[in-house]
């Protein structure tokens, strides 16, 4: 499935929960949608899960 079909479908799922449910609704819906996005990456192996929990190097810039 093309990433413009999912997009669409994320769009409209927003867009009910936020006519039918309020504002709160809305914000549930994406959140989970977050989630969602996060665990399907990882279960694609497209994310490492220490990559959230490790700190980030720094390469000497900006001391």
């Amino acid at each position: 499935m093309s990433m413009a079909v999912v997009g669409l479908w994320a769009g409209m799922a927003l867009g009910f929960a936020g006519y039918f449910g309020g504002f709160g609704a809305f914000l549930l819906v994406a959140a989970l949608g977050a989630v969602g996005f996060v665990a399907g990456r990882f279960l694609d192996g497209d994310v490492e899960p220490g990559a959230f929990f490790r700190p980030r190097e720094r390469d000497g810039r900006g001391k």
